[in-house]
């Protein structure tokens, strides 16, 4: 029997694979970034990076609200107290459907929409209840790899150790890519609380990439080849390492974590260390977080079996362009969904048109 005929393909067999959630919610969870994309880009490059954080908070409730779905925010834009939407713990959907934990981050990078600058996206998971982490907004200590280094690490027993210098880290990488150390890029958030990290970095040879704000997209682009990010590295927030996982999950990469306060990684006094702990700690407790200490993997961050996520560009990334406008309100959007079951990744380019008669689709 020819290979045309022996069976079902690879597009049915991962189909097969797809959990509920994923089959049934695939590719709505698109339509959620995309409308906050698209909100937020009208804001870009103004200054204003809380009204375009705002623009996409309101588009993607709005969108949320119609799905049938009794969806619980377990990462979002704060406490109920901080966040007038999209707040921890706030039900969104109709109620009429499937039980879910959704992670969201309707702007990352705020400050690069406000100055137009490299790597703002609109991000969102959805798993089954319990399938995400109940993260606090505190800080992870971060190591992010593609799957290249997973699989090395199961064929030689070599581990990458979130404790050992970067030279170590990177040498084993660089192994798994076939790659001199030198020609890694590793990701790192300019933060004064780095200055070390970045020296260690740049001693062992390999080139170091600063960003400004927001380590979520670097991170989830160390998972896909092609975008030139080999490691992601360094201490930033929690709640995008949660969403970083989400979306490891289905290319195979790997983050290895670490809660930290934010006034220890940031070398402040022990007395305003002990306040945050006393702060911190019952919030951790009630999350169900007993060991601050304890290192934490995908799995451990994003548990969930049937999970998917979706980035949409607001401004230009490693992963896709960022939103263009044209005549009449029309918009062209570039996106990536993912599902963990079938493991099924879209680069997705969406065109969006008021007027059909006015408005002519462009190819460029």
């Amino acid at each position: 029997m020819s290979a045309r005929t022996e069976g079902v393909g690879v597009p049915e067999t991962m189909i097969a694979r797809m959990g509920d959630i994923e089959r049934n919610l695939f590719l709505k969870i698109l339509k959620v970034t995309e409308a906050g994309a698209v909100a937020s880009a009208r804001w870009i490059g103004l200054g204003d990076r809380h009204a375009a954080d705002d623009a996409a908070v309101e588009a993607m409730r709005r969108v949320l609200a119609r799905f049938d779905i009794d969806g619980e925010i377990v990462i979002g834009e704060g406490e109920r107290d901080e966040a007038p939407m999209l707040y921890i713990g706030e039900k969104v959907g109709t109620g009429n459907g499937p039980k879910v934990d959704i992670a969201v981050d309707p702007l990352e990078g705020t400050n690069l929409a406000a100055e137009n600058q490299f790597g703002a996206a609109s991000v969102m998971a959805m798993s089954e209840a319990g399938g995400l982490m109940h993260a606090p907004d505190i800080y992870l200590d971060k190591l992010i790899v593609g799957p290249e280094v997973v699989r090395y690490e199961k064929k030689t027993g070599k581990r990458l150790d979130l404790d050992s210098a970067p030279e170590y880290n990177l040498k084993i990488v660089a192994e798994a890519l076939n790659r001199r150390i030198e020609d890694l890029i590793v990701v790192i958030l300019e933060r004064p609380r780095h200055a070390e990290l970045i020296k260690e970095v740049r001693d062992t040879g390999a080139k170091v990439r600063l960003v400004t704000d927001g380590d979520l997209m670097p991170g989830i682009a160390a998972g896909i080849r092609g975008t030139n990010v080999h490691v992601g590295m360094g201490i930033g927030a929690a709640p995008e390492g949660v969403l970083t996982a989400s979306a490891l999950r289905t290319t195979g990469g790997k983050i290895i974590s670490r809660f930290i306060l934010p006034a220890k990684a940031n070398q402040k006094s022990e007395d305003e260390i002990t306040k945050e702990y006393d702060k911190f700690i019952p919030r951790l407790l009630d999350m169900g977080i007993n060991d601050i200490d304890k290192v934490l993997y995908t799995e451990d961050l994003a548990p969930g079996k049937d999970t998917i996520f979706s980035a949409t560009g607001v401004t230009q990334s490693d992963l896709f362009e960022g939103v263009n406008f044209f005549e009449n309100d029309g918009a062209r959007v570039r996106s990536v969904v993912m599902g963990s079951g079938s493991g099924i990744v879209r680069f997705v380019d969406s065109i969006y048109i008021i007027d059909k008669e006015e408005t002519p689709i462009r190819m460029r």
